[in-house]
C-alpha cells in the first residue's frame, strides 16, 4: 500500500475513534509539505473541523498523536496552525522504493477487458502537399495523447482522416497534366508528396498570372479594382478547368479517377516515410472520398426525421438557434457536401467499426466552432459519444521569421525539419559521442537521430498545447535546461553508471532492507518517483502531454542535484552504494517510460 493510502486509512480510523464519526475519504487531504517546514506530507485539518468541533491546532495535534502511535508510515509530526506536517518513517520510504523497483511500468494503469475505448484522430493531411511544421505539432500531440490515454488504462485506437478530394486536389492534378510532362517521383528524384506539392504551388503561380492579366483587362473596361479582382478570380480559365475536373471526379470519370489514384499513391508513399521518421502511426485510416457519401446519407436520414431543414433553394441546414448558435449548412443547393457533412460520415463509419466510448479530435484552435457544432449534430443523430466528444484544441506553431503559407511554397517542410534537427544533433554532440569507446558510424548516426528527434518532440510537447508557440530549433537542441537532450543525457549518464556497477560485479537486490540508509535528497527522489503516477493520471484528465514533459524535467533536475552532491559508485559504505544504485536505476526507468509517453526515445550511450 502506498504511503498516502496508509495515512489516509489511518486518518479515517483516527477521526472515527477520536470524534465518533465516519467521514468520506475525500475529506482527508494530503499534500507535499512546504520546503520551509519539517516533514514530508501535510494533512490539512480544516475539512475536519465540523467533525472534531475543535480548533485547527488541537485537531491537528489529536490526529498527529494518533497517527504516530497507530500508523507505521508516520515517524513524527509537527503542527503549524491547521496543518499537520508528517515526517514519514524511513522504512516506509524504503518500502515505497521497493514497490517502484518491482514494477517495470510503475505509475501506469493496466488495460482490462472492461477498459473504455478511446479513439483519437490526428494528422488529417491534404493530399495536395507534403506535411509541414503545423502537421508536426499535430502528429506529436496526437501520438503522445494516445500513449497517455493507454497509460491510464484505456483501450486506444489511433486514427487519421485524409482529405483526398476537393478543388485543392484537382489543382495539383491539373498542373501535373499541363506542365508535368508525365514526370514521376522516381524520375524527379523526389518524394511523391513533395512532387505533388510542387504542382500545387505551380498551379497557384499560373493562376495569379491569369488573374493579374484579367484584372488589368476588366479595369480597362471600367470596373473598379475590387470588382475586377473578384471577377478575375471567378473567370480565370485555370480555376474553371479545376472545377470541371472536380465535376468529372464526382461523376467517376475513369480518366480523372485514374490520375487521382496515381498521384494520391505518390503522396501516401511520401507521407508514410515522414510518419516513420516522426515515429508516429495509426491503427485505422479513413479517406474523405469515402466518408462524404456516408455523411450525405446520414444527413438525408436526419432530414427525414425532422432533425434538419431543407430550404427553398434545396440546401439542407441544421438550426442551432436553440443552442445559442446559428444555422449550419450541411448540403449545398446542388447536393454537394461540406466539411461538416464529411465529419458526420466519418463518425458514422467509425461508430460502425468500433465500440467508441470517447472520441478525441486533435485539431487546431481555428476549428473550435466547427467542433462545437459537430458535437451537437452527432448527439442529435444518436451517437452516444457525440455530446461528450473532445476537441483537443491546440495553438499554432510559428517561427522566428513569421507564419507559413503553403500556396506560396514558404512552408517549413516536415522532412526538411527532421533532417536538419538530426544534422544539428550530429554536429553539436560530436565531441561527446567521439569520446565513447568503440562506437561505429552507424551508432553515431543512430544517437544523432534519437537526440535530434528528442529535441524536436520535447520542445513542441513541453508547451501547453492550447497556446500558440514559437519553435526555435537552436534552443530545442541545447544540452542544458528544459530540453529533450538534457533529459536524454541524464538517462545515458545513469545507464553508464549502472554498466560500471555491473562491470564491478555489483548485483542489485530485488528489494532493500527496511534499514537501508537514506538521506534527505534520496528521500526527495523517491517521493518524486512516486509522483509519476499522479502526473500520468493528471495528464490523462487534462489531455496534457506538457504535464508529462514537465514531470520528466523536474525528476531529471532533482537527480542531477543529487548526483552533484553525492557519489554513487564511490559512496562511503556498501549499503549506501547499493541504495543509490537502486534509486538511480529507477530514476532511469521512470525517465524512459515518461519520455516514451511523449514518443521520445532515450539513448543508452551519449
Amino acid at each position: 500500500m502506498k504511503i498516502e493510502e496508509q495515512i489516509t486509512v489511518a486518518a479515517l480510523a483516527a477521526v472515527k475513534e477520536l470524534y465518533g464519526t465516519e467521514v468520506p475519504e475525500k475529506m482527508i487531504q494530503l499534500q507535499k509539505t512546504r520546503s520551509d517546514f519539517e516533514g514530508n506530507l501535510t494533512l490539512v485539518t480544516f475539512p475536519l473541523l465540523k467533525t472534531s468541533r475543535k480548533k485547527p491546532e488541537d485537531t491537528a495535534q489529536d490526529l498527529g498523536e494518533y497517527l504516530k502511535k497507530n500508523c507505521k508510515a508516520v515517524a513524527d509530526f509537527n503542527v503549524v496552525k491547521g496543518f499537520l506536517n508528517l515526517v514519514i518513517a524511513q522504512s516506509a520510504w524504503t518500502g515505497l522504493l521497493n514497490d517502484i523497483n518491482a514494477d517495470e511500468k510503475f505509475g501506469e494503469k493496466r488495460m482490462t477487458d472492461e477498459s473504455p475505448l478511446v479513439m483519437i484522430e490526428y494528422s488529417s493531411p491534404n493530399t495536395n502537399k507534403p506535411l509541414h511544421l503545423g502537421h508536426v505539432r499535430n502528429n506529436l500531440l496526437g501520438w503522445s495523447l494516445a500513449q497517455i490515454m493507454e497509460a491510464n488504462g484505456n483501450k486506444v485506437v489511433k486514427t487519421n482522416i485524409v482529405n483526398d478530394r476537393g478543388i485543392h486536389i484537382c489543382k495539383s492534378m491539373l498542373a501535373w497534366q499541363k506542365w508535368g510532362n508525365g514526370i514521376t517521383p522516381e524520375q524527379a528524384g523526389k518524394k511523391g508528396d513533395h512532387l505533388v506539392g510542387d504542382f500545387y504551388v505551380l498551379f497557384d503561380k499560373h493562376l495569379k498570372e491569369e488573374c493579374k492579366q484579367l484584372q488589368e483587362q476588366y479595369e480597362k473596361e471600367g470596373m473598379t479594382a475590387d470588382e475586377a479582382k473578384a471577377k478575375a478570380e471567378h473567370e480565370a480559365p485555370l480555376i474553371k478547368e479545376a472545377h470541371d475536373m472536380l465535376v468529372k471526379w464526382e461523376a467517376n470519370d475513369p480518366e480523372t479517377r485514374s490520375l487521382w489514384e496515381m498521384m494520391n499513391s505518390w503522396v501516401y508513399a511520401g507521407f508514410d516515410e515522414t510518419y516513420k521518421a516522426m515515429g508516429v502511426g495509426f491503427d485505422k485510416i479513413y479517406y474523405e472520398s469515402s466518408t462524404y457519401l456516408a455523411g450525405k446519407k446520414k444527413v438525408e436520414e436526419g432530414l427525414e426525421k425532422g432533425l434538419f431543414i431543407r430550404k427553398e433553394d434545396n440546401s439542407v441546414w441544421a438550426d442551432l438557434t436553440n443552442e445559442g448558435l446559428d444555422q449550419k449548412l450541411l448540403l449545398r443547393k446542388d447536393g454537394t457536401s461540406v466539411y461538416m457533412t464529411q465529419d458526420i460520415g466519418t463518425a458514422e463509419m467509425r461508430f460502425n467499426d468500433y465500440p467508441i466510448d470517447k472520441m478525441i479530435y486533435v485539431v487546431g484552435n481555428e476549428q473550435n466552432y466547427h467542433f462545437q457544432v459537430l458535437s451537437i449534430l452527432l448527439d442529435r443523430l444518436g451517437f452516444k459519444w457525440g455530446k461528450d466528444l473532445v476537441h483537443f484544441s491546440y495553438g499554432m506553431v510559428e517561427l522566428p521569421n513569421g507564419k507559413m503559407k503553403s500556396r506560396e511554397g514558404t512552408v517549413v517542410d516536415a522532412d526538411d525539419l527532421v533532417a536538419s534537427m538530426i544534422e544539428n544533433a550530429k554536429s553539436l554532440s560530436e565531441d561527446k559521442v567521439n569520446k565513447l569507446e568503440g562506437i561505429t558510424d552507424e551508432e553515431k548516426n543512430e544517437i544523432a537521430r534519437i537526440v535530434g528527434m528528442g529535441a524536436l518532440k520535447y520542445f513542441i510537447l513541453k508547451v501547453d498545447a492550447r497556446k500558440n508557440m514559437l519553435f526555435n530549433p537552436e534552443e530545442s537542441i541545447d544540452f542544458n535546461g528544459n530540453t529533450g537532450p538534457f533529459i536524454q543525457y541524464t538517462y545515458a549518464r545513469i545507464r553508464s553508471i549502472l554498466r560500471k556497477a555491473e562491470a564491478q560485479n555489483i548485483t542489485l537486490p530485488a528489494s532493500l532492507n527496511d534499514d537501508a540508509p537514506l538521506n534527505d535528497k534520496e528521500i526527495a527522489l523517491i517521493q518524486k518517483l512516486n509522483d509519476f503516477g499522479a502526473a500520468v493520471a493528471q495528464a490523462g484528465i487534462d489531455y496534457s502531454p506538457s504535464g508529462i514533459a514537465n514531470y520528466c524535467y523536474e525528476l531529471t533536475k532533482e537527480f542531477n542535484q543529487f548526483y552533484h552532491d553525492y557519489s554513487i559508485l564511490n559512496a562511503d559504505t556498501e549499503a549506501e552504494k547499493i541504495t543509490r544504485l537502486v534509486i538511480a536505476k529507477n530514476v532511469a526507468k521512470v525517465i524512459k517510460n515518461g519520455m516514451a509517453l511523449l514518443g521520445i526515445e532515450v539513448p543508452e550511450r551519449m
